[in-house]
């Protein structure tokens, strides 16, 4: 990365640089050698965030998905998410590390972490879009100054969902935006932060041009009855998307 910004005439400080802990580095005493390695890896002297991947501690060892002979993971139960943080905390502590967080993390998880934490989690990243609002999520984080990052404000871009909705079909029409456009700028109108990955320049021009809803559509939105989580990580730790439709 550092050689990226160089030739591009990019400063680091132009940049916000963001990895993650992966589930087999829980035990304490591999964090940091796991965030060493990151730092290495991006050419990077220090991070601005640096988030646990899951609250779930694989077995520990260098392979990054253990699994037993049936195809099970192997968890590390000698380790508790509180013990993870505590090493985390001191990332910050070295100067190396200027916030920390979580993600894929339920409220239920979260809050005990907030409220041992001596150093609190800077975000929050989970999934989050009008099938999968997380409110009570969120108004915690509002209340605690935790941001609150959504990932896949736009369904994954899976069949079907949010994309499809005929309520975000319909207000796209009538605001003259496109369905993802409406999603996006529900999601920021909401207190959210967010995370797309667009894979052409023209996606992302689209992706930044959006404008503030009606607060009539943001109702429409907000009354949404459908329920979906198109990533099982929660569960596993380990990503699992819902089958697409071709």
């Amino acid at each position: 990365m550092q050689a990226g910004l160089t030739a591009g005439g990019i400063a680091r400080d132009d940049i916000f640089a963001t990895t993650k802990l992966w589930n087999t580095n829980h035990r304490p005493e591999r964090v940091k050698p796991a965030f060493d390695a990151s730092l290495d890896r991006l050419g990077l002297n220090d991070l601005d965030l640096y988030l646990i991947h899951t609250p779930f501690a694989f077995q520990p060892g260098d392979d990054q998905d253990p699994r037993d002979q049936n195809g099970n993971i192997l968890y590390d139960h000698g380790v508790t998410l509180l013990d993870t943080w505590g090493a985390m905390e001191s990332l910050v502590d070295s100067g190396r590390c200027r916030a920390i967080g979580l993600s894929d993390i339920s409220l239920n998880e979260l809050s005990p972490i907030y409220e041992s934490a001596r150093i609190k989690p800077a975000v929050v990243q989970v999934e989050a879009h009008p099938y999968l609002p997380e409110t009570e999520l969120l108004e915690f984080c509002k209340r605690n100054g935790i941001v609150f990052l959504a990932f896949a404000p736009l369904g994954h871009g899976m069949k079907p969902g949010p994309l499809e909705d005929p309520v975000i079909s319909a207000i796209a029409a009538r605001v003259g935006k496109t369905p993802a456009q409406v999603l996006l700028a529900w999601a920021v109108q909401r207190g959210t932060a967010l995370l797309t990955t667009p894979r052409t320049a023209a996606r992302a021009r689209e992706n930044f041009n959006i404008s503030a809803l009606p607060e009539d559509a943001l109702d429409e939105i907000n009354r949404i009855q459908t329920r979906q989580r198109f990533n099982e990580v929660v569960k596993t730790g380990s990503p699992g998307f819902i089958p697409q439709e071709r």
